[in-house]
């Protein structure tokens, strides 16, 4: 028997998901552009996720908590990277979390679409930011230039609307540029930056069906960096107002 909501998710998080793709791309690039941003010092991330990002930034900074609210999700990762046994993981929802530490990062990788109160949880991570600290947040974009394609199509009626494999991965909602930028900056936060995470042209099984060069993946990810109102994801940076 399944112990909590958040354990139901877990078939996302296997190789076989439909967009496992986009997993390995995204979640293997967008660590990477956070560790060339991150300040020295504490790092929390929010959720184990795929665990992409744990192998980049278990190599960036030396004190690393990791915050997931599945058991199934912290077993499975447990399971897969025995070499990353290091990393304190915390059982805890995200609204439950109370620490007295502080941070100098905070990682919301891929989080935000996931909680019934992305404002909630932006205020309440904000007392446990460092002055000169740092907040990541990635997120997946509703007006991505494949979504507004396909809406252009009459294959999309909604570019919000979410799919069967968005409702499997326990997405509750879609981002903008604009809708996060607002978001955050409510939330009481400076926006220092927003890139984009994967210039995808086209749906997953149409690129995979293209069978396309690693360079050509690569050169997606890279040119996305420009332009996040039309990449798959955003990645913003902020800092406490």
């Amino acid at each position: 028997m399944l112990k909590n909501k958040l354990d139901k998710s877990i078939t996302a998080y296997k190789q076989s998901f439909s967009y496992e793709l986009d997993n390995q791309l995204m979640l293997n690039w967008y660590p990477k552009r956070v560790a060339k941003k991150m300040v020295d010092g504490k790092l929390l991330e929010l959720g184990v996720g795929h665990g992409y990002s744990c192998k980049q930034f278990a190599r960036q900074v030396d004190e690393y908590t990791i915050l997931d609210g599945s058991p199934a999700v912290i077993s499975q990762f447990r399971e897969n990277n025995p070499d990353l046994n290091h990393i304190k993981i915390v059982e805890t929802y995200f609204e439950n979390y109370e620490s007295p530490e502080l941070y100098d990062n905070i990682v919301m990788g891929f989080v935000l679409e996931h909680v019934e109160d992305p404002g909630l949880i932006l205020r309440k991570y904000k007392k446990f930011l460092t002055t000169e600290g740092r907040l990541f947040i990635s997120v997946p974009n509703a007006s991505s230039l494949h979504r507004q394609l396909a809406h252009l199509a009459g294959m999309l009626p909604d570019i919000k609307k979410l799919s069967e494999s968005d409702k499997e991965l326990g997405h509750l909602r879609y981002f903008t540029v604009d809708s996060l930028k607002k978001l955050v900056e409510v939330s009481g936060y400076e926006v220092i930056s927003i890139e984009g995470l994967f210039l995808k042209p086209f749906t997953t099984a149409q690129i995979t069906s293209l069978d396309l060069d690693d360079e050509i993946f690569d050169a997606l990810m890279k040119k996305g960096v420009d332009y996040p109102e039309l990449s798959t994801g955003i990645l913003l940076e902020a800092k406490v107002k």
